[in-house]
């Protein structure tokens, strides 16, 4: 990106933002969005354009949701150094893979979210509730792209499907390699607004990045034959300028989404079943075929579709494990602090 001066809205500044800054700091401090992060390492733009700084070294004892991630905005002094991290009006996080309990940031400040998936064997309905209950706990407006459309002769199937997961919900079909049928998606790409991409590898993101940054600034892969799945090309999140003016935001692959917080938006997606289990007999029915389960009943008369009701369970039991693994977590770190304090008091004893 060349070292080119903005006009803060076009990096996504709003009222939101301006309104948590005093006088003082308007005056004297610089605003900078994070377009890219390494670690300790921030790329981040301003109204005078690209720099790139440290986090203050008492900044990486902090909790993982109070350091910065892509997105954010963040106040500068006139050494480059960060002052302070700016409230966000969006944030996406998910549960980090592995056996540590910890929670991973994925992007902050967002506006809509492209979940994108291929019309082949790689199109689940089950694997695109997850990203919906993302967005909506984040309070991000979803749209489903259906990539790979020039390789697929009924492509209404696709739709029909992806229509099932939420009433009124935007779906567009593109092939990421046509600037033409990709411009479908420009509503969503206006100055300043910010779109995030999600889904799975080898749906197509990188390509469609590059298509709508009319450059190449992704590297893409292979479709590979057998299962239809993409090879990992993308390894880092980053943020984009759009020739029209928006910012487009691109994630690795995500093959596992294990969900962080999401109980709102697992309850919101699935509405149809929320409203119906309001009727059960017990206020802590688990709708599993409980005496008195007005979602099973449902489900028998066909007014609930089984596939959903199996999902909704499955997030909903994911979601609980999360929040007592995360109590867990807590209290272990909160032990070791303790022991911890008491190490060192004891060594500042013995030197005594």
């Amino acid at each position: 990106m060349p070292n080119t001066c903005f006009a803060l809205p076009e990096l996504g500044w709003s009222h939101f933002f301006q309104q948590q800054l005093s006088l003082e700091e308007w005056q004297s401090t610089t605003p900078v969005r994070v377009f890219a992060l390494n670690r300790h390492l921030v790329d981040g733009v301003g109204a005078d354009g690209r720099r790139q700084f440290s986090l203050p070294h008492a900044w990486l004892h902090l909790p993982v949701e109070e350091l910065p991630t892509v997105g954010d905005w963040l106040l500068l002094d006139g050494a480059d150094q960060p002052l302070r991290l700016l409230e966000r009006k969006s944030l996406f996080k998910r549960m980090a893979s592995g056996r540590d309990a910890r929670v991973q940031l994925m992007a902050a400040n967002v506006d809509t979210l492209f979940v994108v998936t291929s019309c082949n064997q790689e199109f689940n309905l089950s694997r695109l509730e997850r990203y919906l209950a993302l967005a909506l706990e984040a309070g991000v407006e979803p749209v489903v792209v259906l990539t790979k459309v020039d390789l697929v002769e009924d492509l209404e199937t696709f739709r029909v499907e992806a229509r099932t997961l939420r009433p009124g919900l935007a779906i567009e079909a593109v092939n990421a390699k046509d600037a033409n049928l990709v411009r479908i998606l420009s509503p969503w790409c206006n100055t300043g607004q910010t779109i995030a991409l999600v889904g799975s590898s080898g749906v197509g993101k990188s390509t469609l990045v590059n298509t709508l940054s009319t450059a190449r600034v992704q590297e893409t892969g292979m479709i590979r034959e057998g299962d239809a799945k993409g090879r990992h090309t993308t390894t880092a999140r980053s943020l984009h300028l759009l020739p029209g003016g928006g910012l487009l935001l691109d994630s690795p692959g995500l093959r596992e989404l294990q969900l962080s917080d999401c109980e709102t938006g697992v309850a919101t997606l699935f509405e149809e079943i929320e409203d119906v289990a309001r009727n059960c007999r017990f206020s802590d029915c688990r709708h599993q075929g409980e005496v008195g389960c007005a979602v099973a009943d449902a489900v028998e008369r066909n007014e609930l579709d089984l596939r959903r009701l199996e999902n909704y369970l499955k997030l909903r039991a994911e979601q609980e494990h999360t929040a007592e693994t995360l109590v867990e977590k807590r209290r272990r770190d909160k032990n070791f602090s303790k022991l911890s304090k008491r190490a060192q008091d004891w060594k500042r004893h013995e030197q005594e």
